[in-house]
């Protein structure tokens, strides 16, 4: 068998999970800064996070939604930037992102 490796460029997981009501300026500002993104989100989550929880009932009402998107090194930090601005914007709606190393087989 040939060995037929490229070598890649890292390629990174960006997970966001964020209350539901700044889902839409999220996903502006993402579509805007890195045209072409793809992401899948998972538009009801429900948890906790330091301040509250989000359950979508009627004691927790308020809901989350998870991003993924799989990115180079220089969306990463293009979403990085995106979030820390939507998060001066909003700053008592629990926004975070994380990355990890993503690996193509």
């Amino acid at each position: 068998m040939e060995n037929t490796e490229e070598i890649m460029e890292p390629v990174y997981r960006a997970e966001i999970m964020s209350n539901q009501s700044v889902q839409d300026d999220i996903v502006e500002l993402l579509e805007q800064e890195l045209p072409g993104i793809q992401y899948t989100i998972i538009p009801d989550a429900h948890g906790r996070g330091n301040s509250s929880r989000k359950l979508g009932d009627t004691i927790w009402p308020e809901m989350n939604f998870v991003l993924f998107a799989y990115t180079d090194k220089i969306g990463a930090k293009k979403i990085k930037a995106i979030i820390q601005a939507v998060k001066s914007r909003f700053p008592n709606e629990g926004i975070s992102v994380f990355f990890t190393k993503g690996e193509e087989i």
